[in-house]
């Protein structure tokens, strides 16, 4: 297959680059030092799996100068979700299936304002991996799962040809006939985990051993939940004890990407996350207190380390 993949950080280099190395033709759209590195010499990826390297010509620095593409992997964060979008619907690209591996529950609903339905496949990876310096990425662990489904029938069978072909490239890939209910599972443990890892400062590990930081993690979740349900999501109620039980299964020193881009002071996705959630009980007429202090306390925050006044 011929593939773009927008956005050559962890997620999107990892999972690109084991694309390439099955034999596809895998174009990246990356920026900065990132691009100049891979251009210089690829892209490296470091893993238990296997290192990996991409070639030097794999690379381009704009979505306008992809060709005709089978398939496009969106991996930027979630601040560039609507303007990829519009670039892709003027792009070579534009008849392409389009697979979103990013977080939150708002990313395909922007693609979908943009391009097709039966274009758009709903998707959500599991994976830790991050850009160690430029031209390198780092992958942790063994885990590597995609999990996809169409939202229409139109997109059936695409989605067949997606899943094979990251199967053919050893990823653990599987197909869901309800993707919209497998991005919210997701998305109620990212929430707890961004938002009590983020405003505590400190891994998992702290944050569930003290009683009170413990019961902000659930309440986060338990309100994450039930706006799913209201957005008419099949959630069990006891999904938030659930991802608790889950947590207390987790590395201590495990963190989230928005406490590490907290601590570098680079934006974060704040409004993708607790925010997210907070606006979308808003509307839903759903009370979500949790989310929206959390949101108000990284306010100053969302678009990286203020100036001090």
């Amino acid at each position: 297959m011929r593939i773009a993949v927008i956005g050559a950080g962890g997620v999107g280099g990892y999972f690109g680059a084991r694309l390439a190395a099955a034999g596809n033709e895998v174009t990246f759209v990356a920026r900065g030092r990132h691009l100049e590195a891979i251009r210089r010499s690829g892209l490296l990826v470091h893993s238990p799996l296997g290192a990996l390297r991409t070639s030097p010509d794999s690379v381009v620095s704009s979505i306008s100068e992809l060709g005709p593409t089978d398939l496009v992997l969106v991996a930027v964060k979630l601040w560039d979700t609507e303007a990829v979008a519009g670039q892709l619907r003027s792009s070579a690209a534009h008849k392409a299936p389009v697979l979103s591996l990013q977080n939150g529950v708002h990313k395909d609903a922007v693609l979908r304002g943009s391009l097709t339905d039966e274009q758009v496949l709903g998707g959500v990876c599991f994976i830790s991996a991050f850009i160690e310096e430029p031209g390198v990425v780092r992958h942790n662990g063994a885990l590597q799962r995609v999990v996809l489904g169409p939202y229409g029938s139109g997109s059936a069978t695409t989605g067949r040809d997606v899943l094979a072909a990251f199967r053919d490239a050893g990823i653990d890939a599987e197909a869901s006939d309800d993707i919209e209910r497998v991005i919210w599972e997701k998305f109620v443990f990212l929430v707890g985990l961004s938002a009590t890892t983020a405003t505590v400062r400190r891994p998992i590990g702290v944050v569930r051993a003290d009683e009170r930081s413990r019961r902000l993690l659930y309440d986060v979740m338990a309100e994450t939940v039930a706006v799913a349900q209201a957005s008419g999501v099949r959630l069990d109620s006891g999904f938030a004890q659930d991802r608790l039980d889950f947590c207390d299964t987790l590395p201590a020193d495990m963190t989230s990407s928005m406490h590490n881009d907290l601590e570098k002071g680079n934006r974060l996705e704040l409004p993708w996350l607790s925010g997210g959630v907070a606006d979308l009980a808003d509307r839903l007429g759903v009370p979500a207190p949790r989310n929206r202090t959390v949101a108000d306390i990284l306010a100053p925050y969302v678009l990286g380390r203020p100036a001090d006044s």
